[in-house]
């Protein structure tokens, strides 16, 4: 069967099932390029603080920008992508993206002397306009892949925000120490205007759209009232930002926290990232195959989700005590729960696109990201107090708790309205 696609300014096209394949390169590749900013730019975080000379709780305010921008934009994005489509909006976000970096990659940056309030605000604004990619890149995932495809479709979408981040994770530092920030910004422009444009040139709804089957426990009326006013879908999106605790705190200040605890350079911190990045983002793959092969693929990504959240606890909680210990177990259990801490965006996105439906599945992924990202923007911020007023310890440890936190709120069976 073939699905008939309408690209602007030309005769109608026919795209056959394959195309779905080429439609999750396209959004792999416009979470990637995101995510290689998202996450690089923290790992730089040494050389951020010395070339724009930062206080360390400065640092965690101006790290948190980024989060701050997606969270308060990720919604808003989805709302537009279930009104003008996905392509129209990431588009819109990876070209805007694209042009700031490239402005802060001339203007922005230590030689420029600029100030911590334009570097504040230039990273909310790429936090912002970034955020298009989370919803509508989803949405286009789950309007292409039918049931029994679709954990697997997204979760190798969710994917590439680890890998994508482990390229920025490996190149980033390396080019803040040998080039300087202008590179460190124009390279993920580059990135960014590139995903544009093989969007421009792949991306297309189909025609007519399919629709998504509701889990058999949610009754029709549900499926089609707005999952901003479900609990269940709320609790989901809760239980996700719990779990980012952990992958925000390994990802923002394990440079930081390697580099003055330990004395340990910056390879090592992005050593650290980097298996977590891409181990997280291998376990994405595994469990939403695995969760798409079970008889009930809905409760069984909401098993996979609160079993995650215990070991990525049980792993943090190893980080805690193993603080003060060698370098190399300390590392170890902060490579672990980072990966954990990266395993399960995949089902969850997974799961709560299909609790919405099609017609609301960007609105829904719009949540989640808000969600997240809002706990993003709170938890470079929180560690510092943490620090200023107990120890590394207290911050790991804080960590697992809110893994542990997500394992009751998140939904285990979705009850019928």
């Amino acid at each position: 069967m073939v699905v008939p696609t309408v690209t602007a300014g030309a005769m109608p096209r026919r795209y056959g099932p394959r195309h779905r394949w080429v439609v999750l390169a396209v959004g792999v590749g416009a979470q990637g390029s995101f995510a290689a900013m998202f996450s690089g730019i923290p790992v730089t975080g040494v050389s951020m603080r010395a070339g724009y000379h930062l206080s360390t709780g400065s640092l965690g305010l101006v790290l948190a920008c980024l989060g701050l921008g997606v969270a308060v934009s990720d919604i808003v994005w989805g709302l537009l992508a279930d009104r003008f489509g996905d392509r129209r909006v990431l588009l819109t976000g990876l070209t805007s993206t694209g042009v700031l970096l490239g402005v802060m990659a001339t203007a922005v940056t230590p030689a420029d002397r600029a100030g911590t309030v334009l570097l504040a605000v230039c990273l909310t604004t790429a936090g912002v306009l970034g955020g298009s990619v989370n919803g509508a890149s989803g949405r286009a995932v789950m309007t292409w892949f039918g049931e029994g495809e679709r954990g697997f479709a997204m979760s190798v979408r969710q994917t590439a925000i680890p890998a994508g981040g482990a390229v920025g994770v490996a190149l980033l530092p390396w080019l803040a120490q040998a080039y300087g920030f202008r590179a460190v910004y124009a390279v993920p422009a580059a990135f960014c205007l590139l995903a544009a444009a093989a969007t421009w040139r792949w991306l297309h709804e189909p025609t007519p759209r399919p629709s998504i089957p509701p889990a058999p426990v949610v009754t029709e009326r549900a499926v089609e009232r707005s999952p901003l006013r479900r609990w269940d879908v709320w609790r989901l999106a809760l239980a996700g930002a719990l779990l980012t605790v952990p992958q925000f705190a390994v990802l923002t200040f394990t440079a930081i926290f390697l580099h003055d605890v330990k004395g340990a350079g910056a390879a090592l911190a992005g050593l650290t990232v980097l298996i977590a990045q891409l181990g997280g983002g291998a376990a994405r793959i595994w469990t939403g195959r695995r969760t798409d092969r079970a008889e009930d693929s809905g409760a069984a990504r909401r098993t996979c989700l609160r079993r995650i959240g215990v070991l990525a606890g049980i792993a943090m909680a190893g980080a805690a005590v193993l603080t003060d210990a060698p370098t190399p177990l300390t590392v170890t259990a902060l490579a672990l729960g980072g990966l954990l801490a990266n395993a399960w965006q995949g089902v969850a996105y997974t799961e709560i696109a299909e609790m919405a439906g099609a017609g609301r599945a960007g609105t829904a992924l719009g949540l989640i990201g808000t969600t997240l990202f809002a706990m993003g923007f709170l938890t470079p911020l929180l560690i510092p107090v943490v620090l200023a007023h107990a120890s590394w310890a207290a911050v790991w440890g804080l960590a697992a708790a809110a893994s542990l936190a997500a394992v009751p709120l998140a939904p285990a069976v979705l009850r019928a309205r």
